[in-house]
C-alpha cells in the first residue's frame, strides 16, 4: 500500500519557524516593532562541549564533618545533542526544550557519592525543562528519568564569533525525588553545588527575515562525529514517538467522544525499524491515551487516565527527517522499514480509523510478539459507532465548564519485536523503555470538542512524568523478561490536620499486568474519602482477543482496610480472565484522606497473570511494608497468554542511556488511502 505525499510540510514548516522567530523576539525589551524587524533567525544546536559540577560531598550525604569534601565531576557533551537555542541577529533569543547527553572524563565511580547518583554518572543528561516548569534546568538519568538535581539561576552567555553557548554559576538544588532517596526530604531544595556549561553551537536552521517574513531557509548539514561524544543514534533500532502534533475528536456515541492522536514515529537507533503491513506480525505498534491533572486548589492534585484506544498496527514508511536525527536511508529499504535516524508520521483520523485499530488483548507489550492467525485486527461481526476502538472518553472528562483549570496530556509508545529481539541477541543494548512520549494540550468545549496542542512533546516520557509536584519511582519485577511500570505520589494537605494521600500507578509495558495495591497505615491512623479511578474499557466484540469476546471488566476494584494497611485489588486471573487489571499503557488511581502526616513506606504491587508482590517506595500514613501473597494464574490461558509465554524467552535486558532529542516544528503527517471503514 503506497502513501500519498502532501506539499503543506514546508508552509507548515515555515509558519512554526515564524512562530517561534516572534516568540524570541518579543522576548527582546528593546524591540518595539518586532514583527517588521529584519535578519537572520538560527536555530542551533550542542555541537560538542563539557560540563562542570562542583559538589560539596558533606551536604550531598548529610554529613556534619567540619571537614570540607568538594568533588569535581567532569563530563563531555554527546557529539550534536539536541539543546536547542535561537539566536536572532548573533543574539540569544530563548533556549528551547531538550537535552545534552554527558559522558564522564574517568571511567570509574566515586565511592564517596550516593550510591544512586554513582550508579547512574555515565548516564546523566542535562535538561532544559519546558517554560510552565519551576526550574529551567535539571540532571537526571537518561534510562529511568529519575531527576537528581534542578538547577536555579545561572548566567547564559552567547558568543556569536566563536558561536558558543555558556552557563555559569547555576545552582544545583537536591530534588524531592533524589531527597527521598537519600531518606532526607527535608533536604529537597538544598544547594549542594554549581554547574557550568560550554558548547559549541552548530545551526541546524538558517532563516532571513525581511520585514517580519520568512524570504529563505537553509538547513545546513551537520558535523557528525565531529568533537568529543557518542553518536546521536544508539545502537540497535529504537522506535520513538518524536511528535504528537495534533488531535481530533472524531465522533460521539451516548456519553462518550472518540478521538485520534497524530503521531510521529523517529528511529532513534543506528538499525532498521521493520514496518511490515499485516498479516505480517514484523512493525511496531502502539496505544493511544490521554490524561487529565486537576483536583485541589492548584488543580495538580490528581493525575488520571481518562482515556485509552486500541493499539494502531503501522504498515510502511516515509522517510522524513521530522526528530532532527539525520534520515540515512542507505543499507535500508525504504517503506517496508524505518531507516535510522528517519521518522513517520500518521494523521489524528487515520489513527482513528477503526479498520486500523486492533485489541490490546493480542499482543504481548514487552516482547512486542503476537499471533498473525487469528487476524489481531478482525472487525468482521461487530457494528462500529463514533467511538469505538478509538480514544474512548467520558463527555463530562472533557466538558470545561466541568473541568475548569485542569490540564490535559496526550501520549503514544510505539512498542517493537525487533527492539526485543536485539536485546535478546545484544545485551546492555535493549531499546524498549523509552517508547513513550506526551504532550500538554488545551481543551475546549463542553459537548464537541477542540484540541490545541501546547508546549512542545516531551520524547521518551511517559505522560505520568507530567504530574507535577509528585515523586515517580520505577516498579520491575522481573528484568530481561518483562517490562516495567511507575508508582507515583503525591501528599497534600487541604484542611489543619488533614492529609490527602493519592497514588498513581502506570503499566508502561508490563505483560503480567497488575492485581493489587497495598499501602501501609500507623496504628490509629482514621481514613475517609477512600477512592479509586480507572479510565474506561472497551466493550466486548467479536475476536477482540479477550475470554470469550467478553472484553475487559470495568468493575471498581475491592477495598479492604485492616489496623495496619489499606488494599485494593482487581479479581485474580484464576476468578476471572478479563478481570479489571492494570494493563499495559495504562493508569490507575488510588486515593484516601487521613489525620496522620506522611511518613516514608512502602507500598506493595501484586500482578495478574504471574509473578510475586513486591514493593515500592511511597509516602503514606505508616512506615515499613512487606509483600504477601498474591494468586497467580492456574485457569487455562487463553491464546494472549500461550503466546506471551513463547515470546518471553530468557533474555538479560538493561535499558541503554541516550541523549533526548527536542522537537522541531516540521512537516504534517502524510496521509496513506485505506480501506473505508466497514459498517
Amino acid at each position: 500500500m503506497s502513501k500519498l505525499k502532501i506539499t503543506l510540510g514546508g508552509f507548515m514548516f515555515l509558519s512554526l519557524l515564524l512562530f517561534a522567530w516572534s516568540y524570541a523576539e518579543s522576548r527582546n525589551p528593546g524591540t518595539k516593532n518586532n514583527s517588521k524587524q529584519s535578519g537572520t533567525l538560527q536555530k542551533m544546536i550542542v555541537e560538542n562541549g563539557s560540563v562542570t559540577m562542583q559538589v560539596d560531598l558533606n551536604g550531598l550525604n548529610g554529613s556534619n564533618s567540619l571537614v570540607t569534601r568538594p568533588v569535581t565531576l567532569q563530563f563531555s557533551v554527546a557529539a550534536t545533542s539536541f539543546f536547542p537555542i535561537l539566536v536572532f541577529n548573533d543574539l540569544l533569543r530563548t533556549v528551547q526544550p531538550g537535552s545534552m547527553a554527558l559522558i564522564p572524563s574517568r571511567d570509574g565511580g566515586i565511592s564517596a557519592l550516593p550510591v544512586e547518583l554513582d550508579a547512574s554518572v555515565k548516564q546523566l543528561v542535562v535538561e532544559k525543562l519546558p517554560s510552565n516548569k519551576s526550574f529551567g534546568l535539571a540532571v537526571r538519568d537518561s534510562k529511568t528519568g529519575f531527576i537528581f538535581f534542578n538547577v536555579e539561576g545561572g548566567d547564559y552567555t552567547y558568543n556569536a564569533n566563536a558561536r558558543s553557548l555558556d552557563i555559569a554559576g547555576g545552582r544545583l538544588l537536591i530534588s524531592k525525588q533524589f531527597a527521598n532517596a537519600l531518606g532526607r526530604p527535608s533536604d529537597a531544595g538544598s544547594i549542594v553545588g554549581r554547574i557550568s556549561v560550554g558548547a559549541a553551537m552548530e545551526p541546524i536552521e538558517i532563516t532571513q527575515v525581511v520585514n517580519g517574513k520568512p524570504k529563505s531557509m537553509v538547513v545546513p548539514p551537520l558535523s557528525r562525529g565531529s568533537g568529543p561524544g557518542a553518536p546521536t543514534l544508539v545502537h540497535g533500532p529504537d522506535i520513538i514517538v518524536g511528535d504528537l502534533p495534533d488531535m481530533l475528536d472524531l465522533g460521539s456515541a451516548g456519553s462518550q467522544v472518540g478521538l485520534g492522536l497524530a503521531t510521529t514515529s523517529c528511529n532513534n537507533g543506528d538499525q532498521p525499524v521493520n514496518f511490515f503491513a499485516l498479516p505480517n506480525t514484523d512493525h511496531p505498534f502502539f496505544p493511544q491515551n490521554l490524561y487529565r491533572m486537576s483536583g485541589g486548589t492548584d488543580n495538580l492534585e490528581r493525575f488520571e487516565q481518562i482515556g485509552q484506544a486500541w493499539i494502531k498496527h503501522t504498515f510502511g514508511a516515509d522517510e522524513g527527517d521530522d526528530c532532527d536525527l539525520g534520515c540515512d536511508t542507505s543499507n535500508c529499504a525504504t517503506f517496508s522499514q524505518l531507516c535510522p535516524g528517519c521518522s513517520d508520521p500518521y494523521l489524528a483520523d487515520e489513527n482513528g480509523w477503526y479498520d486500523l485499530l486492533g485489541s490490546r488483548a493480542w499482543v504481548n507489550p514487552f516482547t512486542g510478539f503476537f499471533l498473525s492467525n487469528p487476524n489481531p485486527s478482525d472487525h468482521n461481526g461487530h457494528q462500529h459507532d463514533d467511538v469505538s476502538h478509538r480514544i474512548r472518553v467520558n463527555v463530562s472528562d472533557l466538558n470545561t465548564t466541568l473541568n475548569q483549570g485542569a490540564t490535559y496530556f496526550a501520549e503514544a509508545a510505539y512498542l517493537d519485536p525487533l527492539e526485543y529481539t536485539w536485546c535478546q541477541t545484544h545485551p546492555g543494548e535493549c531499546n524498549m523503555y523509552n517508547n513513550a512520549s506526551y504532550r500538554h494540550y488545551l481543551v475546549s468545549g463542553t459537548t464537541n470538542f477542540t484540541f490545541s496542542p501546547l508546549d512542545q512533546t516531551v520524547r521518551m516520557h511517559p505522560a505520568i512524568t507530567a504530574w507535577t509536584g509528585a515523586t515517580i519511582n520505577q516498579v520491575q519485577p522481573d528484568p530481561g523478561n518483562d517490562g516495567i511500570a511507575f508508582a507515583g505520589y503525591k501528599v497534600t494537605s487541604p484542611a489543619q490536620g488533614v492529609y490527602h494521600y493519592e497514588y498513581a500507578v502506570y503499566n508502561y509495558n508490563l505483560d503480567r499486568s497488575i492485581q493489587s495495591f497495598s499501602v501501609p497505615l500507623s496504628a490509629g491512623a482514621n481514613l475517609s474519602n477512600i477512592g479509586f479511578h480507572a479510565p474506561p474499557q472497551e466493550p466486548g466484540w467479536a475476536n477482540d482477543g479477550t475470554f470469550n469476546n467478553q472484553g475487559y471488566s470495568s468493575t471498581p476494584w475491592a477495598v479492604t482496610q485492616t489496623s495496619n494497611s489499606i488494599t485494593w485489588n482487581s479479581e485474580t486471573f484464576a476468578q476471572n480472565q478479563n478481570a479489571n487489571a492494570i494493563r499495559f499503557g495504562t493508569l490507575y488511581n488510588f486515593r484516601f484522606d487521613a489525620d496522620q502526616p506522611p511518613q516514608n513506606a512502602n507500598a506493595t504491587v501484586g500482578f495478574f497473570k504471574t509473578g510475586s508482590p513486591i514493593t515500592v517506595a511511597i509516602q503514606a500514613p505508616a512506615g515499613g511494608g512487606s509483600p504477601t501473597p498474591t494468586p497467580t494464574a492456574t485457569a487455562t490461558a487463553t491464546a494472549t497468554a500461550t503466546a506471551t509465554a513463547t515470546a518471553n524467552a530468557t533474555a538479560t535486558a538493561t535499558a541503554t542511556p541516550r541523549p533526548t532529542p527536542s522537537p522541531r516544528g516540521g512537516p504534517l503527517p502524510r496521509p496513506r488511502p485505506t480501506p473505508l471503514p466497514r459498517p
